[in-house]
């Protein structure tokens, strides 16, 4: 059998894997994020109508939440699967998935046709996508992080996470040109399904480059164990109970982490659509011109900070954004409150900076807590779990408490505590830079039955060069 490290993947070969990944991410975050800026901008109006604007886009963005209540399922389902049959395939089945909802989505009849049954419908739709969406992260930065040698993996990992703001620039960008282009009366009728159809020729893009990737060395030294493990009559349990019995510290550590990350990046990108629109009473174009910009900044920074983390580690990058997120959270409304559109603009831009130093070491930081047998498992579940509770309810929290309060004040110190709490996370976590994920996964594994030390899973052992 080869070995992983024999089979290292070639400079050439893990670029076109993270080609890959990439495209894939930006198109599956393309719908998440398009959903959200909907939510703020026409699904409100469309499909949860209400006398109070602020309480129609409240109920839109509860649905919004909705998608992210199905991401730890499909977490746990596609990472079930992919720590079985490969990261590759479920790859591609999410992203078919995701498309196939967001194009329907684009079809769908509103509430004045149909009635109830519209926002019905949507929500069913809404809940693919999220299903969808959680077999999609741990996938797509297991693949790079696995094919990736030691001493680079922050930044090769770093790119399929800027998918994320590469998703939302391309959401936002093509709202941001219809609402140039349209009047208010026209992208309400007709205007607003654009995108959303648009995703149907945006996943064939991404079926034809994702069919190119190799499975990862790595996966597949494991699964060849695994097979002569069930040759001999060895006993293989599921491994999200496995990734629970063996490593529950480092799921938790992976919520933790997350958490002030993804709180930031809710409220600063769907939210502020609906607190410069609504509370503000600004055009829609300045939120969205605003966020379009930071994104493009958002999107070059993430692999900036993936690279830093690789000469300085996980931990101290991610410290940077999340302590620098705690001071920002009360500048940032400060700044928006001007009305003025290059200062809103320079806002959302450095505070998407910040949010980039937590979320571009995460990728390699998280794929590193655990073994390959259950990593897809493992990161999967420790992030979606993160998104339920910091992710879905940002938006709802932030609008439930300007709507109370009629202050960003307490939005305010609503970001600065999830920020605190990713700080004290990471600042107890161990360093996981250099870890050679071969050689993680094929020490000794916990036979069934025994205690396992979930230290021994999150322990940074000696740095081991790449080969090559």
């Amino acid at each position: 059998m080869v070995s992983p490290a024999a089979s290292r993947t070639s400079p050439s070969g893990i670029r076109r894997i993270v080609a890959a990944s990439l495209i894939g991410t930006t198109i599956e975050w393309y719908d998440f994020f398009l959903y959200g800026s909907a939510a703020a901008l026409v699904f409100n109006k469309l499909f949860f109508p209400s006398t109070d604007p602020l309480t129609g886009t409240l109920i839109a963005f509860i649905t919004y939440a909705i998608g992210f209540l199905a991401r730890p399922l499909g977490g746990v389902v596609f990472g079930h699967f992919g720590d079985r049959v490969g990261r590759k395939k479920l790859l591609v089945l999410s992203l078919l998935l995701m498309g196939g909802a967001t194009f329907a989505m684009g079809l769908l009849p509103t509430y004045a046709s149909i009635g109830v049954g519209a926002p019905v419908l949507l929500t069913v739709l809404r809940l693919v996508q999220g299903f969808a969406l959680g077999g999609e992260w741990g996938g797509a930065v297991l693949i790079v992080s696995e094919h990736g040698g030691d001493r680079h993996r922050g930044f090769w990992a770093s790119w399929p996470q800027s998918g994320a703001p590469g998703g939302n620039l391309l959401a936002t960008g093509v709202l941001a040109l219809l609402a140039a282009v349209q009047s208010d009366a026209a992208f309400l009728a007709w205007g607003w399904r654009v995108p959303f159809l648009l995703s149907g020729v945006l996943v064939i893009v991404g079926l034809w480059i994702r069919l190119t990737v190799s499975e990862s060395p790595v996966f597949l030294a494991a699964q060849a164990r695994a097979e002569a493990d069930a040759a001999r009559g060895a006993g293989r349990k599921a491994p999200v109970v496995e990734v629970l019995r063996r490593s529950p510290r480092q799921v938790l550590t992976a919520i933790g982490t997350r958490f002030g990350e993804n709180i930031s990046y809710y409220v600063l990108t769907s939210f502020l659509l609906v607190y410069v629109t609504t509370h503000l009473g600004l055009p829609k174009s300045t939120a969205l011109n605003a966020v379009l910009i930071g994104s493009a900044l958002h999107f070059a920074a993430i692999p900036a900070w993936g690279a830093l983390s690789d000469r300085i580690g996980r931990r101290p990058v991610t410290l940077i954004g999340s302590v620098g997120m705690a001071g920002w959270a009360f500048a940032f409304f400060a700044l928006v409150d001007s009305k003025s559109f290059a200062v809103i603009t320079a806002a959302v831009t450095a505070g998407l900076l910040l949010h980039g130093a937590m979320y571009g070491p995460q990728a390699a930081f998280i794929s590193e807590m655990f073994d390959t047998e259950v990593r897809y498992s493992g990161a999967s579940l420790g992030s979606q779990l993160a998104s339920i509770a910091a992710g879905a309810l940002a938006p709802i929290i932030a609008v439930e408490l300007l709507k109370d309060y009629g202050s960003s004040v307490p939005v305010s110190l609503y970001l600065c505590a999830a920020a605190v709490v990713t700080t004290v996370t990471v600042a107890v976590a161990r360093e996981t830079r250099g870890r050679d994920l071969a050689a993680a996964q094929a020490g000794p594994r916990t036979p069934a039955g025994a205690a396992a030390d979930p230290a021994a899973y999150g322990r940074t052992g000696p740095t081991t060069p790449d080969p090559a």
